[in-house]
């Protein structure tokens, strides 16, 4: 059992702390409520342009990095289509650095054109290397043009083109800042050798004093149901074929979610698992294989994706998942398969939840989906889920017009 306490400042912003004194360390978490699902679609990529520039210095403070490295912390930030969410680690002694860090570039960021410049080449090149460069770096940019044809999950977090970021004028930069990254849109979470009285106290003097914002107001546009198999095919320098087949499934906050997850454990958590045992070494079909679900906000994906071994033709590969896929459909698991399934996400459930900065990452996610407690009752949400569920759910989510097939094929040598 995860201890934890909840406050909400008067500016809207919530704090959950959990107590470990176990730790010398404190891990503070800020989490916004923003993503690339926020994003304008003719001004992509703009959440992740801001994991770059709330680190290129606010008005009081031009370094983010000097202070929490002196301090002997680290801090880091990721983006993802749902939210942006910054972190740091460091000694119990130096807690309040931290504090005075995030609110300080949560009310004063410093937006120059020379920091806009400078940030925008960084996140520019990243996309070149990342999607343009890589091989199948650009799977996900075809993926959800081809899954979502209303919803913005349709781009990826990184934008849809370069030229979104190469053409972000300084007042469109300040106005999606102004919007989204204020107390209002924000939750604090602070781990480890603390308690509440002391984050209290320090809460109401850094955060407090800053406006609330006007909390935004989602009105996405719902992706319709999907009613017959979508299927695209590209060809590029990339070593081996691979195959990407994505079946659209609930939202992460829903019963459904659990279900799902634990069908793509059933499926390809490790080499003792289907997909491997069967497609891998037995039937040699596979080289490499893999099945897991997004986890997304809104409605998201299970996908299954793989290289098929030498020799193997895209489509008897995609024969072979059909093939496992309706084994779930037709019969119900085994209750030694499945509770040795149900083992192994708890041990997983429990490592991600060791050390201070899972906790917090993991309390900020369940107080945005509206049940913080889910960090201490979702094990038993999975313990809870049959046989049943399972085919029942697998019939549900493998159907053919639920579907979406990707073949990646690679060039030919002469070519």
């Amino acid at each position: 059992m995860i201890t934890y306490d909840r406050f909400t400042l008067d500016n809207g912003l919530r704090v959950v702390v959990h107590e470990d004194r176990s730790s010398p360390l404190v891990a503070v978490n800020v989490l916004y409520d923003v993503g690339s699902r926020d994003e304008n679609p003719a001004q992509t990529g703009f959440a992740h342009l801001f994991e770059h520039l709330m680190f290129g210095g606010s008005v009081n403070i031009k370094d983010f990095d000097e202070p929490i490295q002196s301090a002997g912390g680290e801090n880091n930030a990721f983006t993802n289509s749902d939210i942006t969410n910054f972190y740091d680690i460091v000694p119990r002694e130096n807690i309040e650095i931290p504090f005075w860090l995030e609110s300080d570039r949560m009310i004063s960021l410093a937006f120059s054109k020379k920091a806009l410049d400078t940030q925008r080449k960084v996140v520019v090149e990243e996309f070149k290397e990342t999607t343009l460069n890589e091989p199948y770096g650009d799977v996900w940019h075809h993926i959800s043009e081809m899954v979502y044809t209303q919803h913005p999950y349709r781009w990826p977090t990184i934008g849809l083109v370069p030229e979104h970021i190469e053409d972000a004028k300084l007042g469109d930069v300040k106005a999606f800042f102004k919007k989204h990254y204020c107390p209002s849109n924000a939750i604090l979470t602070v781990t480890g050798n603390t308690d509440l009285a002391e984050v209290r106290a320090l809460s109401e003097k850094w955060f407090a004093p800053i406006p609330a914002g006007d909390r935004p107001v989602r009105n996405l546009v719902q992706e319709p149901q999907q009613t017959e198999m979508r299927r695209r095919e590209l060809v590029a320098a990339v070593p081996l074929d691979a195959i990407y087949m994505c079946f659209t499934m609930e939202s992460r906050a829903s019963d459904g979610f659990y279900v799902a997850d634990l069908l793509s454990d059933i499926l390809a958590s490790g080499r003792s698992c289907r997909l491997y045992q069967r497609l891998v070494k037995e039937l040699r079909v596979f080289s490499s294989i893999d099945a897991y679900v997004t986890g997304t906000v809104d409605p998201g994906l299970f996908v299954v994706e793989g290289k098929p071994a030498a020799g193997v033709t895209l489509e008897a590969a995609e024969a072979a998942i059909w093939l496992e896929l309706e084994l779930l459909q037709k019969e119900k698991l085994g209750a030694k398969e499945l509770q040795k399934i149900k083992n192994q996400m708890q041990s997983a459930m429990e490592f991600s939840e060791g050390g201070i900065l899972n906790k917090a990452n993991n309390l900020a996610f369940y107080e945005l989906l509206g049940n913080v407690d889910l960090i201490n009752t979702e094990a038993d949400i999975y313990e809870a889920i049959t046989a049943e569920d399972l085919q029942a759910t697998a019939q549900v989510l493998y159907r053919k017009e639920n579907c979406s097939v990707l073949y990646y094929r690679a060039k030919p040598e002469n070519e």
